[in-house]
């Protein structure tokens, strides 16, 4: 506990703090409850953290008077229910927030992100990304800091999200290949003295993108439920994989875990940068599929973006048809793959994969059903990502994850 006189908690009586003792190892995980949706009342959060009545009331104070969430004493019965209704927990709009920054082979984006993966303020995408990461890193990192400044939120730590395997304990980017940056820059380490260089406190991160976008998913998005939850997605070049495992984010020994990039579904395709030939990396990303149609790619916008408007706004063109097809056709082959091996019980797509299964999400599922084993017996949900910005929003999970883990020693 804060300290602090709270005039809010003035009333408190001897009794109420007692239960308040009780209660503090339960601050972090009723954060937590609300923060990811399943804990939308008092009665709730009672019945989930398995605690009385009054030491959930209790607790849900202490969140209030951290400024993390509201409590609505009198939020009204719904017609036709019966007895005193349960007060409302929600989260705080002007609470603290996280920087979130991405970096991509098109550009890079800061934004400030609040509780519930609510993003607060988002700087325009800049489309230059310097072969320099100390550059790239200062420059986005001052454009949050330009953020939290114009917005006067409190700022609880930074996250980082870029596109490459990202080695653990050390932070080093390993596979930056659509940079341009060293292999082996030490991000975590740039991004963590960027962010104190520009004044701004709490903890800095640093993890692969997809990795990134799938623990947003899985708290705030299409994946919230899932047990065993795969993330395939391909954003502006390459293709990325992550997959959560019993609610946590699955990375392996050293956060290397699950480059599906690097899966062959083409013997005879094109080169990869890995060494290898018709890998999903190179045969089901932008670039790919500009090329499969026939489109050479023009400089106004991302090929991503480039990608996405040639499938809905001229699908009915024979030559983007075809080309749609053949990318649904290799990356069900890749799932496929994927569902013999891990056995998932949620696959989500992303990026441009996401708008090849709005195309034609029939023949991907059967194609995936077709070629695993598993998909035979019971069919794998295929679903799209369903959040804006989600490596952004993953990036931010980061840095709240200190404060879900124990919000009175961060923020009291």
């Amino acid at each position: 506990m804060s300290g602090k006189a709270d005039p809010r908690r003035a009333g408190d009586t001897g009794t109420s703090r007692t239960k308040l003792d009780r209660g503090r190892g339960a601050l972090g995980p009723a954060l937590e409850l609300v923060h990811t949706g399943r804990a939308p009342t008092r009665a709730v959060l009672t019945a989930e953290l398995g605690v009385t009545r009054a030491t959930a009331g209790a607790v849900a104070a202490e969140l209030e008077a951290l400024g993390l969430i509201r409590v609505d004493a009198r939020p009204g019965a719904a017609a036709g229910s019966q007895g005193r209704p349960s007060h409302r927990l929600q989260l705080a709009e002007d609470g603290p927030v996280a920087l979130a920054a991405q970096v991509h082979a098109d550009g890079y984006r800061a934004a400030l992100v609040g509780l519930g993966g609510r993003i607060v303020a988002t700087t325009p995408g800049c489309e230059i990304v310097d072969a320099d990461p100390a550059k790239v890193l200062a420059s986005v990192v001052e454009a949050g800091a330009d953020l939290l400044r114009r917005t006067g939120r409190r700022c609880v730590g930074a996250g980082l999200a870029v596109p490459s395997a990202v080695a653990e304990p050390e932070g080093l980017a390993l596979n930056p290949l659509h940079l341009a940056w060293p292999v082996g820059a030490p991000v975590r380490q740039i991004f963590a003295e960027q962010v104190r260089a520009a004044g701004l406190d709490g903890p800095a991160f640093a993890a692969n993108d997809v990795n990134l976008a799938a623990l947003a998913e899985h708290r705030h998005g299409a994946g919230r439920g899932a047990r065993d939850l795969l993330c395939v997605a391909t954003g502006h070049r390459g293709v990325g994989g992550a997959l959560v495992l019993d609610g946590r984010l699955h990375s392996g020994s050293s956060g290397l875990a699950l480059e599906v990039g690097h899966l062959t579904v083409n013997p005879d395709g094109r080169p990869c940068h890995c060494g290898s030939r018709g890998c999903l990396d190179v045969e089901t990303d932008p670039l790919a599929f500009l090329t499969a149609a026939g489109r050479e790619p023009g400089p106004e916008v991302s090929l991503l973006q480039q990608s996405i408007d040639l499938i809905r706004g001229h699908y009915a063109d024979p030559a983007v048809r075809a080309a749609t097809e053949a990318l649904i056709d290799r990356l069900g082959l890749g799932l496929a793959g994927l569902v013999n091996i891990l056995n998932p019980d949620r696959i989500i797509l992303g990026g441009l994969h996401r708008t090849l299964l709005d195309a034609d999400p029939e023949r991907l599922r059967a194609v995936v059903a077709d070629r695993s084993l598993w998909g035979q017996s019971g069919s794998v949900p295929i679903l799209a990502c369903t959040l804006d910005h989600n490596s952004l929003v993953g990036a931010a999970e980061l840095a709240w994850q200190p404060v879900l883990d124990d919000p009175l020693a961060v923020l009291g």
